[in-house]
């Protein structure tokens, strides 16, 4: 049985707006139509609860649910 490759070309790599650090990034998960990048999920998946920074990721994925109205 033969086993394929997966070839990345660099050069063409789709790059997306994270809604946690709003930085382009280029790896990720998709949450409805929005996007959150690999070192932002890890961060929020590592975070306790009774971390500051926790209510932070809170607010920022409010975003997801809150439909973008365009007029």
């Amino acid at each position: 049985m033969e086993v394929g490759r997966l070839v990345l070309n660099t050069e063409k790599t789709v790059r997306e707006t994270c809604i946690v650090c709003s930085q382009e990034k280029a790896t990720g998960i998709h949450l409805y139509t929005s996007f959150v990048c690999i070192d932002c999920e890890k961060d929020m998946v590592c975070t306790e609860t009774n971390n500051p920074q926790y209510k932070y990721f809170v607010e920022r994925l409010k975003k997801v649910n809150t439909p973008q109205i365009f007029s």
